[in-house]
């Protein structure tokens, strides 16, 4: 490894990251072990051995990627949204598909539970970075630049719902409206885009009883404290024992079986308990590094396919962020949405890792730029 390629490398951006998965490993284990005795069996470790098994698989994923040219996907597009819609088609076929806890969202293979929609969420990246970026010319016009791309959102967004998982479906919807936005697109087309999306999500909202309990009750979780505020409530408690310094780590009273599934989308609370304020910083923090360094890699990238992806990949983790932090404090309602690089869940944390390695490899895209430009002009100066 010679001294330009350790160059190249988006240090601030790797470390953090890794610093953030680790940290998220430690914390779904002191989060699951009770948890892991009384729902697997008795043992103790269920839970963190298969996040280990996922972490293990997502480095190598991140080591390849970060090496692999990131304009590659542009022609790899067109595989990447059949193979994304095939794998959510695949979740409802009986045999192929695990339901858990009411829905059915995953494929079981071997000791393995998939995700199909962690990976569509950056197959739609991709696929928006794509044709958008092909579509500059003539963005402005509705039915010839904007439109085409959408009927393919809208019949993920279909699949995704019939799992269901309503906070999925909607931060592809978010992401792709964004990526509009940031395509060009003129503001009349952007509103009624928002239009139809605010629709349909409030036609699908109110579809289901138990999803107007999670879209009603983060406003008053005590109306109902056995049942529909049960999980925000037991979050309060767990965020004002914590306070300021936190109880200690593994010294977390909720997640004693009060918080139920604390080291999924409640894990923030428990890091709240266990560590305090500094701990929920220090997440929030990482967290911030990542999307600014995502933002600034965006910026500076001249290709039109690399900036959208980029931007792309940072909407999608900012989303995940700001649902799972709204939901656990109660100023948002309850999504089933994961903390990025922290909460328990193999899927997530393979292709967020991956999103991030595709950042990792745009900045050294950029930065290789920006140094084959600079030695241009040294040279033209030389010369004369």
């Amino acid at each position: 490894m010679n001294y330009s390629f350790r160059k190249d490398n988006d240090w601030l951006l790797i470390i953090i990251t890794f610093l953030l998965a680790g940290f998220g490993l430690l914390m779904v284990f002191s989060s699951s072990y009770v948890w892991a005795i009384d729902r697997a069996q008795g043992d103790p470790y269920f839970f963190i051995q298969r996040q280990i098994m996922w972490f293990g698989l997502a480095v190598f994923a991140f080591l390849f990627v970060m090496h692999f040219p990131y304009r590659h996907y542009q022609k790899l597009s067109p595989i990447i949204i059949v193979l994304a819609l095939l794998s959510l088609v695949m979740v409802k076929i009986p045999g192929l598909g695990e339901e858990i806890n009411g829905a059915t969202r995953w494929i079981r293979i071997g000791p393995l539970n998939i995700q199909p929609s962690e990976f569509v969420k950056i197959g739609m990246i991709i696929y928006l970075a794509q044709v958008y970026s092909q579509k500059q010319a003539y963005i402005d016009q509705f039915v010839r630049g904007v439109m085409p791309p959408l009927v393919i959102v809208g019949f993920v967004f279909g699949l995704i719902m019939l799992q269901p998982d309503l906070g999925t479906a909607t931060s592809i919807l978010m992401v792709t409206f964004l990526m509009v936005f940031f395509s060009g697109a003129k503001w009349r087309h952007l509103i009624g885009l928002g239009a139809v999306g605010a629709t349909l999500f409030i036609v699908f909202a109110l579809s289901a009883p138990y999803r107007v309990e999670r879209l009603t009750s983060y406003r008053d979780p005590f109306a109902d404290p056995w049942d529909s505020g049960l999980q925000l409530i037991q979050s309060y408690i767990a965020i004002a024992h914590g306070g300021l310094s936190g109880t200690g780590l593994g010294q977390s009273v909720q997640k004693l079986l009060y918080l139920p599934e604390p080291h999924t989308d409640f894990i923030l609370a428990i890091i709240a308990e266990e560590l305090g304020i500094f701990g929920v910083l220090f997440v929030l923090v990482a967290h911030s590094i990542i999307l600014f360094r995502g933002v600034i890699i965006g910026s500076r990238c001249k290709n039109p396919f690399g900036s959208l992806l980029a931007f792309g990949i940072v909407f999608q983790i900012a989303i995940q962020v700001i649902f799972n932090v709204g939901a656990v404090t109660g100023m948002l309602p309850i999504t089933g949405i994961p903390l990025p690089l922290v909460s328990n869940g193999g899927s997530s944390l393979l292709i967020t890792l991956s999103s991030i390695a595709i950042l990792a490899n745009i900045s050294r895209y950029n930065i290789r730029q920006q140094r084959l430009k600079e030695q241009k002009e040294g040279t033209q100066l030389s010369a004369s």
